[in-house]
């Protein structure tokens, strides 16, 4: 992951309402959570959610698909992995030892 991307991703995830609607899709895990349902669940009107979302989908972090008429959102893992490595990338200034225990951590089945 290049630093502009990674900068872009971090800044998305930088506003309590989107940090929360990640937070809430990572836990949904892949078949992800209907519009409405984020909106409820996260204590935002629709309109700002889609604004949230947008910018959380530009950033890499979520990807959506339409289900007859609703939109699913889900965490895109791939961005979320690519991300995690990128801030692990030099960790402990050549002492992996010191990260894998973190590393271990953040590895998921999704």
């Amino acid at each position: 992951m290049q630093l502009p991307i990674a900068v872009a991703a971090l800044s998305a995830l930088a506003h309590p309402h989107r940090l929360a609607v990640f937070r809430l899709l990572v836990r949904a895990g892949t078949t992800g959570m209907a519009a409405g349902d984020i909106a409820r669940d996260v204590g935002v009107r629709p309109n700002t959610l889609s604004s949230h979302l947008a910018l959380l989908g530009h950033a890499g972090l979520v990807r959506s698909h339409r289900t007859g008429r609703s939109v699913i959102y889900a965490a895109d893992y791939h961005g979320m992995r690519d991300l995690l490595a990128f801030l692990v990338a030099d960790c402990c200034a050549g002492r992996p030892e010191i990260c894998a225990p973190l590393i271990e951590t953040l590895t998921c089945a999704n």
